[in-house]
């Protein structure tokens, strides 16, 4: 899109996607993602330490703040962190928008020695790539450190992503990258 969508149009086009099927076949496999076709990516970073770091970076994650980043919007913050949650998000790169929308698969929320809290989300029919994408945040107890991570995989869905590919890589590790100096700056 040439011109940023109205929050009209990003409303109706949440609604079409609302009832679609995941763009990639087992949205259920969380645990093993495929790997043939698809790229996968880890990407984590400490935030600090103790219980009220972990407490302020799990209150973030459920507001989106990770979405925080400039050039992207997540449409809209307020969508609660629970399975079925359809959301879009809001991309403005290389002089054009893009949207792209995604449902929660799973909701994370772990104790014990590693607690953990986060989400996975799978991509609808329109997004330019295909997979899903768990954002979570651990305190391990057993050295008090917290960290942010995000764990992806994804293959080009779009005719654009196919064949920007180089640049649609480009622009998931700016992304890795900026998610988590949002939220480095959320618990500062």
């Amino acid at each position: 899109m040439m011109h940023r969508p109205s929050d009209e149009q990003i409303r109706v086009f949440i609604a079409t996607q609302r009832d679609q099927p995941f763009s990639y076949l087992d949205a259920t496999t969380t645990e093993n993602p495929p790997t043939s076709g698809y790229k996968n990516d880890h990407n984590s970073i400490k935030l600090g330490d103790g219980p009220a770091t972990y407490e302020t970076a799990v209150e973030a994650l459920k507001r989106w703040e990770m979405f925080d980043v400039g050039w992207l919007k997540l449409c809209w913050p307020d969508a609660p962190i629970e399975s079925g949650s359809v959301v879009a998000v809001l991309a403005h790169h290389l002089g054009f928008w893009s949207l792209n929308a995604c449902r929660i698969v799973s909701v994370i929320d772990e104790g014990g020695e590693i607690r953990r809290f986060g989400f996975i989300y799978g991509t609808l029919p329109d997004h330019a790539e295909r997979g899903h994408e768990q954002f979570s945040v651990e305190w391990r107890r057993y050295d008090d450190s917290v960290w942010y991570e995000i764990q992806a995989y994804s293959r080009p869905n779009a005719l654009l992503a196919r064949l920007g590919y180089p640049i649609a890589r480009l622009l998931q590790k700016r992304f890795a990258r900026d998610s988590m100096n949002a939220m480095v700056q959320v618990v500062l």
